[in-house]
C-alpha cells in the first residue's frame, strides 16, 4: 500500500544517466515522453520507437529544443504487431549487438479501445499491445541488457489492475468485451504479474537485472483524451470530470514513478511504485499496492506458459 514519504523523489533526483543506453516505447508522447525527457537531460542516450517514423521525430525534435546534445535514436516499432516486434528487435541486434542496452522501459500502450478490435495477428488489440507486445519485445531483447547491477527492465502498469482478473477462457474478449474494466484492466494487471513473474526468474537464474515496475496514477495524457471518451458509463465520466480538477495529474508528474523505478539506487528487486495520494491517482512516486493476483505463483506461471505460445516464443531469463 502507498505510503506518505518524508523525502519527495523528483525529475531533479534521477541520477546522472550518461553513459547508459536507455529504450522506452511510447515515448512519443504522455508519461514515456516526459520520461525520455528527464533522461536525455541527465545524459541517456534514448532510443524512442513509435508506430511512425515520423511521430519519433516529432518526440526528438521536442526534446532537442530543450536539450540540444541529446543523443535520440528514432525508430517504428507498433507493439500490435509481431512482425514488427520482431523486425524492430532485429534493427537493435544489427545497430546495438551485444550486451548494449542499460534499461529497457515498457511504457507504450493503448486504453479502453471502443469496440472490440482484433490485430493482424488475431489478438484483441488492447492486449495484443499492452501485455502480449512488451512481453514479446522483452523476451527478444533481454540478450542485449547488460548483465551487471544498475540494468531495469520496468514496466508500466496502472490502478485499475487491483479491479481486474485474468479469464484465460476470455483472453481475447472472444466471450465478452469490456473496453475498460475487462480488455484494459486485464492488460495492465498481466503486466503486472509479469513484471513480478520475471523478477522472480531473475532471481532464481542469479541475474542482477531487476524488473522493476510503476504506474502514473490518474495522469492526463493522450490515453485519456482518444481513448475512453465516451466508453465509460455516464455516472463515471461525470465523476471523472468532477475529481479531475483535484484527483489528477499533468504527465510530467505521472512520469515520476516510472524514473524512480528506472533510476533510483534504493529501488528493491520487483518493487512497484505509484503516486502517495487518495487511492494511488496522484501524489508524489512511492511503494504502491500490488495487486493480490499478481503475487499468484500458480497463476503467474499458467499466464507465462499461455503467452510464451501465442507470442511463439520461449522466454527464459
Amino acid at each position: 500500500m502507498a505510503t506518505k514519504s518524508t523525502t519527495k523523489f523528483t525529475a531533479n533526483d534521477v541520477p546522472s544517466q550518461r553513459g547508459r543506453r536507455v529504450l522506452i516505447t511510447g515515448a512519443n508522447s504522455g508519461i514515456g515522453y516526459e520520461a525520455a525527457l528527464e533522461l536525455a537531460r541527465k545524459g541517456a542516450e534514448v532510443i524512442l520507437p513509435a508506430r511512425s517514423l515520423d511521430k519519433a521525430n516529432e518526440a526528438i525534435t521536442r526534446i532537442l529544443q530543450q536539450i540540444p546534445a541529446a543523443k535520440l535514436t528514432p525508430a517504428v516499432l507498433d507493439l500490435a504487431s509481431l512482425a514488427s516486434i520482431r523486425a524492430f528487435a532485429a534493427r537493435i541486434s544489427s545497430e546495438f549487438p551485444g550486451e548494449s542496452l542499460d534499461l529497457l522501459i515498457n511504457n507504450a500502450g493503448v486504453m479502453a479501445v471502443p469496440q472490440r478490435e482484433l490485430t493482424i495477428d488475431g489478438y484483441e488489440r488492447q492486449f495484443a499491445t499492452n501485455y502480449l507486445g512488451p512481453f514479446l519485445l522483452t523476451a527478444l531483447l533481454y540478450r542485449h541488457l547488460k548483465r551487471r547491477s544498475g540494468t531495469r527492465i520496468v514496466t508500466i502498469s496502472s490502478g485499475v489492475a487491483n479491479q481486474a482478473k485474468i479469464e484465460f477462457d476470455n483472453l481475447q474478449s472472444e466471450r465478452a468485451y469490456s473496453p475498460m474494466f475487462g480488455a484494459y484492466s486485464q492488460s495492465k494487471l498481466a503486466d503486472l504479474i509479469f513484471q513480478q513473474e520475471l523478477q522472480r526468474r531473475l532471481t532464481a537464474s542469479g541475474s542482477p537485472i531487476l524488473s522493476t515496475g510503476a504506474h502514473p496514477g490518474y495522469a492526463i495524457t493522450n490515453l485519456q483524451t482518444s481513448g475512453p471518451a465516451g466508453v465509460l458509463p455516464l455516472a463515471m465520466r461525470i465523476a471523472m470530470t468532477v475529481l479531475k480538477p483535484f484527483a489528477s495529474q499533468d504527465a510530467a508528474h505521472g512520469a515520476l514513478p516510472t524514473l524512480l523505478a528506472a533510476t533510483a539506487t534504493d529501488v528493491m528487486a520487483g518493487g512497484y511504485y505509484g503516486p502517495d495520494g487518495f487511492q494511488e491517482l496522484r501524489g508524489d512516486p512511492v511503494p504502491a499496492k500490488i495487486a493480490p493476483l499478481a503475487k499468484d505463483l500458480a497463476l503467474a506461471k499458467r499466464l507465462w506458459t499461455e503467452t510464451e505460445r501465442l507470442v511463439g516464443v520461449q522466454f527464459t531469463p
